[in-house]
């Protein structure tokens, strides 16, 4: 069965807005690194991915238009045992792949209009019980 692994925010401010999942609610940073037009900063809750994502300034890239203008909820994705298989059925569909031919994930609308992505098992980790501690021994200290 194939499972939601990872949801992707569109933010204004990257810091302000991991300062606050971190201190409110607890989240782990586990890696930021720039794709394409945009910044990623992956969070984990211990179960899910969340992305931040900061588009860079004057980015007009299908994806990053993909769920509007704005601070919103991009994206989520879907954890499958095969890409290509599951691209297939959602061209099946008349999905709209909305990422360039052979990236991976592979972004398209959905039924409905909202945007999702195919990811393959494992691309996305859950923090390590090393990682929890040590961020959890910082925070004591505050």
């Amino acid at each position: 069965m194939s499972r939601i692994v990872h949801l992707a925010l569109k933010v204004e401010d990257l810091e302000r807005t991991t300062e606050f999942y971190q201190k409110v609610f607890g989240f782990v940073e586990m890696n930021t690194e720039k794709v394409r037009d945009h910044t990623s900063r992956h969070l984990s809750d211990g179960t899910l991915d969340v992305a931040l994502i900061k588009y860079d300034a004057g980015t007009q890239s299908a994806e990053s238009k993909a769920a509007g203008e704005g601070p919103c909820i991009h994206h989520f994705a879907v954890e499958v045992d095969s890409i290509a298989k599951a691209t297939r059925q959602i061209q099946s569909y008349g999905c709209q792949i909305i990422s360039d031919p052979g990236v991976i994930p592979v972004k398209f609308r959905a039924p409905g209009g909202t945007v999702c992505e195919l990811v393959p098992k494992g691309r996305y980790k859950k923090p390590t019980t090393k990682k929890v501690a040590k961020k959890a021994a910082r925070k004591k200290k505050k």
